[in-house]
C-alpha cells in the first residue's frame, strides 16, 4: 500500500463528532485537494501516515518547549502493537523509537500497588521490572527518509492551511 497519499489532522475537531469517521476523513481529503483513500486498507493506511506525522509535530512542540531534544520516542499501550504504525514514526520522526508494553495502563497499575506494598523500593525499581520483563522492540528509521520528510512538509502546510480546520463539514 503505497503510503502518504493522503494526510490529515488527526486533532481536527470534526473528529470529535459521533459518526461515519471515514466518510469525515474523505471529507476532509477532498477539502484539502487531495485523493480520497479508495478501501479500508488505503484509509488505515492514511490514518497511521497522519498520526505519525502528528506525533512528530507534538514532539517538536514539547523540544520547543522544554529546550532539550527527545532521542528516543516511546510508544505504549494499543499503539505499540502496531508494527506500521512504530516503523512510520521512526522513520516520519527520525528517531528510534521504543514500543512497548502493550499493556501499559495494566501494569503500572499493578506495579504502583506492588510500591504501596512496599514489594518495590523506587521508580527506578519499577522502570527495571517493566524492562526486564516485556523488553520494548526497536524501530530503527530508515535511511532514505526522503518520502516521509516530503510527507512531513505537506502535512504542516496541511495543519497551517485555513482548509484543514473545515469546521462546517457535516
Amino acid at each position: 500500500m503505497p503510503g502518504f497519499r493522503a494526510l490529515f489532522d488527526p486533532d481536527n475537531p470534526i473528529f470529535l463528532w459521533d459518526g461515519d469517521m471515514p466518510d469525515r476523513i474523505a471529507g476532509v481529503c477532498r477539502a484539502t485537494g487531495q485523493p480520497v483513500p479508495v478501501d479500508s486498507a488505503a484509509m488505515v493506511r492514511s490514518i497511521l501516515d497522519s498520526l505519525a506525522c502528528k506525533y512528530r509535530w507534538t514532539l517538536e512542540q514539547a523540544e520547543a518547549l522544554s529546550g532539550q531534544r527527545a532521542e528516543v520516542v516511546h510508544i505504549v499501550g494499543g499503539g505499540a502493537a502496531n508494527t506500521v504504525l512504530c516503523q512510520l514514526t521512526a522513520d516520519v520522526t527520525g528517531r528510534p523509537v521504543l514500543a512497548g508494553p502493550v499493556e501499559a495502563t495494566a501494569i503500572g497499575n499493578l506495579l504502583v500497588q506492588a510500591w504501596a506494598a512496599g514489594e518495590l523500593g523506587s521508580l527506578d525499581d519499577l522502570r527495571s521490572v517493566v524492562r526486564r520483563s516485556m523488553p520494548p522492540r526497536l524501530f530503527t528509521p530508515h535511511r532514505d527518509r526522503t518520502e516521509s520528510e516530503s510527507a512531513y512538509g505537506r502535512f504542516i502546510a496541511l495543519l497551517d492551511s485555513r482548509d484543514t480546520n473545515c469546521h462546517d463539514m457535516p
